[in-house]
Parts: structure tokens; sequence; C-alpha cells
């Protein structure tokens, strides 16, 4: 492992000024009224640890708390309704008693002194019956690539239904309600899953999108249901507690995307009108064009550097990089499962501990609750 205390900070030129600025990534920063204490942000990650009726657990509320020097902490993804479940074992929050169990969690966090939003993930036709009892929903009746995850285990992701016309808007506004419900559990805001295959994804897509109606087809149309979603949240709960994630180019569960670089302007040019706290970019496609949508997006940006799932995980000189490149914030994903202490140990260049991955999954506080700070010997 490599000493990252020998990083220098990036230096780039202040984009009114054209001073030179040396940006760290151990600066404050500020997002949605809320002030960063510096700008590492934990990543939502899937770790199906929810109990019955996707309810969070006292588990759950160690967890985030135990990484709460993160300047902002993303959770999982959480379900906004049934159908828009996607994993066995996660959390939602659709109901008063998925508020009321989130609660402990986010109260647990922020006496560790952190902020939290909660990942709003409708996962639309990655999902299955097995694991909802619904058949699942999508922009058109294409399935999903590969097998998807159930109680009885992986099974090939079935048809969905495509949804019509009238329906959409109800699915676009399942995110705000789910918002809604996030701010009465205590999160400081939410972000939208806009990435990796899932509903919103799907609406981006060209070849999960078949439709022919106002949401698909020409670019303008196939981003409406985003930019549905994310301003039926942000009138909600207002713009600053919204953010949403993306992955351009990527080709999660078999979505593909033409023009991606007009697909992911246009989009960010709607969504700038709704003054959104972040985007969170995902590095699915080549630096140059990440680097013309950062051009794009007038306000803060978080960068994930690395591929998700991907042979490599973010570090410092993959932070800095991108913090040299414009980027505002980093988020930090596997990092973060064997090191609560990820924030202290970039600061000081110590040693990341490596995760074992047969615990991502599978339940219990194993390879959840169980990876220390880092142990200092005399």
């Amino acid at each position: 492992m490599s000493d990252f205390s020998v990083v220098a900070c990036p230096v780039r030129a202040h984009p009114l000024t054209k001073e030179l600025d040396v940006t760290s990534l151990f600066d404050r920063h500020e997002v949605g009224g809320l002030v960063l204490p510096n700008r590492v942000v934990m990543a939502p990650m899937t770790r199906v640890r929810a109990a019955a009726g996707g309810l969070a657990t006292p588990s759950m509320a160690t967890y985030y708390a135990q990484r709460a020097t993160a300047g902002l902490i993303v959770t999982e993804g959480v379900q906004p309704s049934l159908v828009g479940q996607s994993n066995p074992g996660t959390p939602g929050l659709y109901t008063d008693e998925q508020v009321a169990s989130w609660r402990p969690v986010t109260a647990a966090v922020h006496a560790n002194g952190g902020r939290l939003f909660a990942q709003i993930m409708h996962g639309g036709r990655v999902s299955h019956p097995g694991t909802t009892g619904l058949q699942p929903v999508g922009p058109s009746a294409v399935p999903a690539t590969g097998d998807v995850f159930t109680p009885a285990g992986p099974q090939p992701a079935p048809v969905p239904r495509a949804l019509e016309t009238a329906e959409v808007p109800e699915h676009a506004r399942s995110y705000a309600d789910a918002a809604r419900r996030a701010v009465d559990a205590g999160f400081d805001g939410v972000e939208l899953h806009g990435a990796n295959g899932y509903l919103i994804s799907q609406f981006l897509s060209s070849n999960a999108n078949l439709r022919t109606d106002r949401y698909g087809g020409s670019v303008a149309n196939r981003v409406r249901f985003a930019v549905e979603a994310a301003a039926a949240t942000a009138e909600a709960i207002g713009g600053r507690r919204t953010g949403i994630r993306l992955s351009p180019g990527a080709t999660f569960w078999g979505v593909e995307e033409t023009d991606v670089l007009e697909l992911y302007t246009t989009l960010l040019g709607e969504l700038a009108r709704l003054e959104l706290a972040y985007v969170h970019l995902e590095a699915t496609v080549d630096e140059d064009v990440l680097l013309r949508l950062r051009r794009t997006w007038p306000g803060t940006l978080i960068v994930n550097p690395t591929l998700p799932m991907g042979p490599k995980q973010t570090g410092r000189s993959e932070a800095d990089h991108w913090l040299a490149l414009g980027a505002d914030l980093i988020s930090f994903g596997r990092a973060y499962i064997a090191n609560p202490d990820l924030v202290e140990r970039l600061r000081t260049g110590l040693p990341l501990a490596p995760v074992d991955e047969a615990t991502y999954y599978q339940g219990g506080d194993a390879g959840y609750l169980t990876y220390p700070a880092y142990q200092h010997t005399a």
C-alpha cells in the first residue's frame, strides 16, 4: 500500500479569479446548506442487511455511525415502493414502520457528527416476482441482461410490464414521496439513483426504452422521466436537499445509451434549472466526456473515480486527480466497507484494510460491523 501522505494537494485555477487554488480532500465544502468537514463521500453500497418488511436495523445504525467522519454518507439504495424493490434484504421508505426504523440510524450518525443522505432506488426491470410478489415494471417490455437476486437465489431477469403513459408520472413521484419520508426519518437529504441500469437509467437508455410516447425516442424525451423525478423531489423537500447519481455510457444490466454526450449534457442542462444539491457521476465513460459534463454542470459535482465493482478501488491518488480536474467531492465505495476510519487513514497515509468480498451480501454482522479502526502499535 502506497504512502498516501506524500501525495501533493492538487492545484487548479479558481473559475472566477483565475488564481491558483489548492484544493485538498480535507477542505470543507458546503452542500445544500450543510458544511461538510471534508470532501470524502461514502458512496452508496448495497449490503442486504435490512429486516423483514424493509426495516432498518440497530446494526445498520452502528454501521453508518462508525463511518460518520465522512464529509457525507449516502446510504445503500432504498426502495420507494414495493414494486421498486430490486434485491431481497434491502430497506424501504414507503411505510410508517420503515420511517420509524430509520430514525435511530439517522440519530446515531448525527450523534457522531455525521451527515446522511438516503439513496432512493427504484429497480424497475431489475427485480423479480420472487422478491416482491409483483411483476417488475419498466419503460418497455425488455428484460435486463443476466440473473437477478431473489430469496431463492439468482434467477433470470423476467420480462417487465411496460408502463402505460398515464402511469409514468406516478413512478416519478414515488421518488418524491420517499424523499418526504426520508426527511421525516431524519435524513439530511436524498440522492436519486439514476445510474447502473435501474429505472431512471432504463428510461435514459436507447435499448431498454423503446417507447414512442413523450418518454421515449428522442434525447429530450428519454431524459424526461429523470427530470420529472428530480423536479418532484426538489418540490417536495427542496433542491438543496436533492442530489442525483448518474453513470454515463455504462452498460449495467444490459442498458445501452446512444449519443452519450448529447444525452447527459441535455439532462444536466435540465437539472441545472432545479438548483440541486449535487450531481454524482461515476467514471463509466472516457475522462474527456466527464470533463465536458463537469463544464456543463454549474453546481457541486461528486465524482466516483473508479468503475463500480471494477478491479481497482478508489484511493488518494485518484481522488487528488479528480479534485485537480474540477470535482468538488470524491466518493469512495469498497474502501469504506473495511475502513470505517477511512478519512483518517487517507489523511495520515495509513494502510487500507482489505475487504472480505464473501461478506458483501451474506447478512449478519460479520464483515459489516467487525472491521475496526486502525490499531496503532507501540
